[in-house]
């Protein structure tokens, strides 16, 4: 690879399709700066097993996601993009980082908390909680220094840092410590329906979510029947306008116009205009996409040696990064 900053991001399989908050508040970046890092892009099956997953459902997300990835513009030949599972070297790390981890440092974990508060800790599984060290040896492995999340996943990046710098002074300096790189706050993007909850993939209605393998005439009408107010103002207030809010912020991000001029450019024109238009902004974007993903899916063999390639490249990075930890930590070598 070459002399630039590396970047690891991973990525949830995710059902039948990602949404367009998924697209938005990470893809739409990545595949931006896939051009000024040298990029590592991870589906992370072993993340999505810490909870309950029907295995049939999670391979045939596994290749989707990739697939959509691939279809968003995030290029297999110029970045890395495989599965987790398909490098062991991401689990032996972790094991490593689990035996520096304190309890109560691991207990802190936010996310471990709230998912936990959720499901009920007796249902919460060790794989969850040990979630983070794992999060951690996915990104130490690369020697990853900036890792694109979202506000989030800030707390455990804060963790790769401090278990990094712990094995750095134990064994002597062996990992890069990365840097969060914040993803902007067109990340958010709420529900079509309720438009005071973030759009997610457990939302009450389908009709709030717009998936980006939606069929096109489905992501206008979604677009078309959302909630808006009684006002006839174009602008944006969060408070006051949600609904009007959620739709600018979708139709900014999709054509990279500053909200201002978008304000502007509505001036004394209707919601009808305003839907239809963000409407249109969507389904460009989305429609050759998902063409592009059905057609990987389409012959999965292909896809597979293209992730098989790739775990092949990354697999040649991860070994000699674990081959210096163990030797480090005084793991005797197979002769």
């Amino acid at each position: 690879m070459s002399t630039k900053a590396t970047l690891f991001s991973g990525m949830a399989p995710s059902a039948d399709s990602l949404q367009i908050g998924n697209y938005i508040g990470a893809l739409q970046q990545w595949v931006e700066m896939q051009d000024t890092y040298n990029a590592i892009f991870c589906v992370v099956d072993l993340h999505a097993i810490t909870v309950p997953q029907d295995p049939k459902t999670l391979a045939a997300s596994t290749r989707t996601t990739a697939a959509q990835y691939i279809a968003a513009g995030i290029d297999p030949e110029q970045s890395i993009l495989f599965v987790q599972s398909h490098v062991s070297a991401h689990t032996e790390l972790a094991w490593i980082l689990n035996t520096i981890t304190g309890f109560g440092e691991a207990s802190r974990m936010t996310q471990f908390k709230d998912k936990a508060a959720k499901q009920g800790t007796e249902a919460a599984s060790l794989g969850l909680f040990a979630y983070p060290t794992l999060m951690a040896a996915d990104i130490l492995l690369y020697d990853a220094t900036a890792v694109p999340v979202g506000d989030d996943q800030r707390q455990h990046i804060e963790l790769t840092r401090d278990l990094g710098g712990r094995f750095n002074s134990r064994f002597g300096e062996t990992f890069k410590l990365p840097e969060a790189v914040i993803m902007k706050e067109t990340a958010r993007i709420y529900d079509l329906q309720n438009p005071e909850a973030k759009m997610s993939k457990t939302s009450v209605s389908d009709s709030g979510v717009i998936w980006m393998m939606d069929e096109p005439s489905k992501t206008a009408k979604k677009i078309k029947s959302a909630v808006t107010d009684d006002d006839r103002e174009i602008r944006f207030d969060r408070g006051a306008k949600p609904g009007v809010s959620n739709l600018l912020t979708i139709l900014s991000a999709f054509t990279s116009t500053p909200m201002p001029e978008l304000e502007a450019s509505f001036a004394g024109r209707g919601y009808g205009d305003l839907k239809s238009t963000v409407a249109d902004a969507v389904v460009a974007t989305f429609e050759p996409m998902r063409a592009r993903a059905l057609e990987l899916l389409s012959d999965p063999a292909e896809l597979d040696r293209i992730l098989s390639r790739n775990a092949a490249r990354a697999e040649e990075l991860a070994k000699p990064k674990l081959a210096t930890v163990y030797e480090r930590v005084g793991l005797l070598p197979r002769s």
